[in-house]
């Protein structure tokens, strides 16, 4: 920390209803940030219409209420902040990190370049498309290796190189994850991101963008995911079961389990919670887990 105050905050997609690998992200969140007497604050990530499910924004506040998820201060919506986005992406045009890129999946596809951007527009459009995507330009970045330190994952350290010039806008016109987080999290003040395993490849592209637009890096500390003997990775996209309100005593206590915490005794969520923060310990939080929940 460099002497601000705490600020954290959990920021789910409404893509799908929250499920047990979010509540262990929210949990390890929220308690990381009450702990430290700071603030938890809540956005909401709605970068992208067609994947969201409708009235799963307002079930997700629900939710987190009734788990005595409590966040401060007014829900932010990404879907109202494009012209923070908009302003970002001018800078960096204007410091000449950003390219336009004519190239569909198909395209990439064709050369081998859909995990790794080969570059191919870099230098300027080979064909004429009218849909044009905005890529960040990681070579015109000083930086050479990322290097950070995660709370919880240790030492990380990635060579600029492997990671490509990744999209800041999209062909179809809708900002890019990685634009978005980085300014809603530099515009909030947060100094804190608590969040799964699963971001871990975003984190050196956020780093690298922090430092482009000479914003302050939060520190991180990436938990690990959770499973369950039905299905892959607990996520939306596998189709997890959502988190019960009727239930939640008993899944805060199997979060808190996850988490390598001390026990707490079934009780209230708020009461739960209470205990939970005042003997939290982010160092007992494992690397990684091969625990799986039925």
């Amino acid at each position: 920390m460099d002497g601000r105050p705490y600020i954290g905050r959990f920021a789910p997609s409404p893509s799908g209803h929250l499920h047990f690998g979010s509540l262990i992200a929210a949990v390890a969140s929220f308690c990381d940030a009450k702990s430290n007497h700071g603030t938890w604050l809540l956005r909401i990530e709605n970068l992208d219409p067609p994947r969201e499910v409708e009235g799963c924004a307002d079930d997700i506040l629900r939710t987190l209420e009734g788990f005595g998820l409590v966040w401060d201060n007014v829900v932010q919506y990404q879907s109202k902040r494009h012209h923070l986005y908009n302003s970002a992406l001018h800078k960096l045009k204007g410091l000449g990190m950003t390219f336009e890129c004519a190239c569909s999946r198909k395209d990439l596809a064709t050369v081998g370049g859909l995990d790794f951007y080969p570059g191919t527009c870099r230098n300027g459009i080979s064909h004429y498309k009218e849909e044009k995507s905005i890529r960040f330009q990681v070579s015109k970045s000083f930086i050479e290796n990322v290097t950070y330190d995660d709370l919880v994952q240790g030492s990380q350290n990635m060579l600029k190189s492997a990671l490509g010039d990744f999209i800041l806008r999209r062909a179809d016109g809708y900002f890019a994850y990685h634009l978005a987080v980085v300014i809603d999290d530099a515009e909030q003040g947060i100094t804190n991101i608590v969040r799964g395993a699963d971001l871990m490849d975003s984190t050196p592209r956020h780093l690298l963008l922090q430092d482009a637009l000479s914003f302050k890096s939060p520190l991180y500390a990436h938990i690990p995911l959770a499973y369950n003997i039905m299905e892959d990775k607990l996520s939306k996209s596998t189709k997890a079961f959502p988190i019960q309100i009727q239930n939640a005593p008993n899944q805060i206590y199997d979060a808190l389990k996850f988490l390598g915490q001390s026990e707490v005794g079934i009780d209230s969520p708020e009461n739960m919670l209470s205990q939970a923060i005042h003997q939290w310990d982010i160092s007992k939080v494992p690397k990684s887990s091969n625990t799986y929940w039925t």
